[in-house]
């Protein structure tokens, strides 16, 4: 159960006391500000509105989150690999920020059982609790700084739960994967794209399926366009290495 619990009239009371103490067990020490991490865990689909009108859940700090997010995987790749180039440290750094990745970060952090949303529990959507993650770092880094959220991030997120020599070892750029394939075998690649508003997750989603040859490889879901490609590349990848047993 959640430990914000929705009232009647639309508005949510917080279990203040679980609600720091999860926050203590996130962090390692317990908030003051509460009030400017309970946004991060507003889902849009349980979007408050205030007595002056003014809707309220956690899109905004999620963005900044996700500029702050790569800011201290850009500060932290540079500092740890001192002698890697641009095109590396790009890599790794998108590696990190998959949203497969970013999803079950927020799982292994437990944002999963303090977030808000009306999004049935048993079909969540893709990048609930990653988004989630992102909102969070975009609160920390309002309450303590830059600094002191990369910090944090680094010792309480990145090396509690990430294996940062299995994310180099692992090529999860599936596209590019498939490009290459489709090249060396002189195959025709192509993606076809539909856009829908879904109502639950109150955004818009795309499909995307991948063809080579006229036929269907990989369908693929996201918040973007690129975010589809990655998933209907990884599928289409999936099949070529087991038709053919190509490793690239």
């Amino acid at each position: 159960m959640s430990l914000l619990h929705q009232k009647l009239n639309g508005t949510y009371i917080l279990d203040r006391q679980a609600f720091s103490s999860s926050l203590k067990n996130i962090f390692g020490f317990r908030p003051i500000n509460l009030k400017l991490y309970e946004i991060a865990f507003i889902h849009r689909s349980a979007t408050l509105t205030l007595a002056n009108g003014r809707k309220v859940n956690n899109e905004r700090l999620e963005y900044l989150g996700d500029a702050v997010l790569d800011a201290i995987l850009s500060d932290f790749l540079f500092e740890k690999f001192p002698g890697a180039t641009e095109g590396f440290m790009t890599k790794i750094r998108s590696r990190i920020v998959n949203r497969d990745v970013l999803n079950q970060l927020g799982i292994s952090m437990g944002i999963n059982k303090i977030l808000v949303s009306n999004i049935s529990s048993s079909n969540p959507t893709k990048n609930l609790y990653g988004d989630a993650l992102e909102a969070l770092i975009g609160s920390l880094f309002l309450d303590k700084g830059f600094r002191k959220t990369k910090k944090l991030f680094i010792r309480r997120v990145l090396n509690r739960y990430l294996d940062i020599d299995k994310i180099i070892a692992t090529d999860t750029d599936y596209k590019s994967l498939v490009f290459e394939w489709v090249q060396k075998h002189k195959a025709n690649l192509m993606f076809d794209y539909n856009e829908e508003y879904d109502f639950n997750s109150k955004k818009s989603v795309f499909t995307t399926t991948l063809s080579i040859n006229k036929e269907l490889y990989g369908k693929g879901q996201g918040d973007s366009k690129k975010e589809a490609e990655q998933e209907a590349s990884g599928q289409a990848w999936k099949r070529i290495k087991d038709i053919s047993g190509d490793p690239g």
